[in-house]
């Protein structure tokens, strides 16, 4: 067991200011109703959620905390719809990993894959240099791969998806050739490909968001670094390794430093948040952007984010429903706690719900998950009724 490396934490924990669970704050009436499904209890139990969930066909909910276990090193549960739940892995911040700090993706039989930024068995990296790993629906894990900060990276930091082969793939936010992170492949035999390796230049660096994949095999995602404007860019890499960058943010109107992958429409489209830019002066930095990236390259900012009671800095990735409305999440910014948003994809935004920092928790920055009712749910990162952060359930 090591020591927490706390400065080595993804950068989505220095937007959570635990000290603001302190103060009381009044929240907007909204039309939605929040329920909190279950609140995190710390050691032995989880703590401390910085990703999303997974929902299967039954209702039950499944994810990971970058804390907690039997030796605090994070861990991997599920909630029945009930509210009941389990710990189904504990890390224990060796060779099996540490502090998974992402979203999990969920196969046909059960199984979980993730990955952990710390960990491993490598002595390349302080504290190791991560992991992608599989748990059974009995809560067996197995390590698929131990990064090694040469070649095939370090210190993933996003969620997998899953092909139907099922190939894994991600990112890593750091190693590779050039050091500024990769976009891998991992086949089901553990064989990782490095698909290619980001050179810091105008290609982008440090990759923190998943991927989404075409019919094609093309994958689409961001940097938070570089670019032709030093900002980030959004970026496809082909089948054979081909990097494109569709576009590299300028900062200021148009956003910057993109935290998160991006999502797809049917025509191509893509969608996504920056964690600065847009020209509002409610936060550090200003407080973020909703964007639009179309095929020809054109970006369109569908929204700024102000830092008011609309939130800002979104270190959530988006989702898509099929009648083209995104939803997303805000962190603690100033005296708000976080926000649910929906915002359509011609930019008319709606704030669904405000936290208070008291029982329903504060700071969700694992972004939602929505059903075939309109339920959303979701994870915030501190607070509840332990302070450990908590799972939520939105009703229209």
């Amino acid at each position: 067991m090591f020591t927490f490396p706390l400065k080595a934490l993804p950068q989505v924990v220095s937007w959570i200011c635990f000290s603001a669970l302190l103060v009381l704050a009044a929240s907007p009436a909204s039309a939605q109703t929040l329920t909190v499904l279950y609140s995190f209890a710390g050691p032995p139990d989880a703590a401390y959620p910085f990703g999303g969930l997974v929902r299967d066909a039954k209702g039950n909910l499944y994810g990971a905390t970058a804390w907690g276990g039997t030796t605090n090193n994070g861990a991997v549960f599920a909630i029945s719809k009930r509210g009941v739940e389990k710990v189904l892995y504990s890390f224990q911040g060796g060779t099996d990993g540490a502090y998974p700090s992402a979203s999990l993706v969920r196969d046909k039989a059960g199984n979980l894959y993730g990955t952990t930024p710390f960990g491993g068995d490598s002595t390349s990296c302080s504290n190791g240099c991560g992991t992608i790993f599989q748990i059974t629906p009995a809560g067996d894990e197995s390590v698929l791969y131990r990064f090694t900060g040469g070649s095939d990276g370090s210190k993933p930091q996003a969620a997998l998806i899953l092909d139907r082969q099922g190939n894994l793939y991600g990112t890593t936010s750091e190693g590779g050739f050039f050091f500024w992170g990769t976009v891998f492949k991992l086949s089901p035999d553990g064989q990782l490909t490095t698909l290619y390796a980001f050179t810091g230049d105008i290609d982008g660096g440090g990759p923190m968001g998943a991927l989404v994949r075409d019919s094609k095999g093309n994958l689409y995602g961001t940097t938070q670094f570089m670019g032709a404007q030093y900002a980030g860019t959004v970026f496809k890499v082909s089948k054979s390794g081909i990097e494109t960058v569709l576009y590299s943010f300028a900062g200021g109107s148009d956003g910057e430093f993109p935290q998160t992958g991006v999502v797809r429409d049917k025509q191509g489209n893509l969608y996504g948040t920056t964690l600065t830019g847009g020209g509002s002066s409610g936060c550090s930095g200003s407080c973020g952007t909703v964007y639009k990236l179309a095929p020809d390259g054109t970006e369109t900012v569908l929204y700024r984010f102000t830092g008011g009671t609309d939130g800002g800095n979104p270190v959530s990735g988006l989702i898509l429903d099929k009648d083209g409305n995104l939803y997303g999440t805000t962190p603690i910014v100033g005296s708000n706690f976080g926000t649910v948003y929906e915002i359509t994809t011609r930019g008319k935004y709606h704030t669904l719900y405000i936290f208070t920092g008291q029982a329903d928790g504060a700071g969700p920055v694992g972004g939602v998950i929505r059903d075939t009712k309109g339920n959303l749910y979701g994870t915030v990162s501190v607070g509840g009724a332990d302070g450990f952060g908590a799972v939520f359930k939105l009703t229209p």
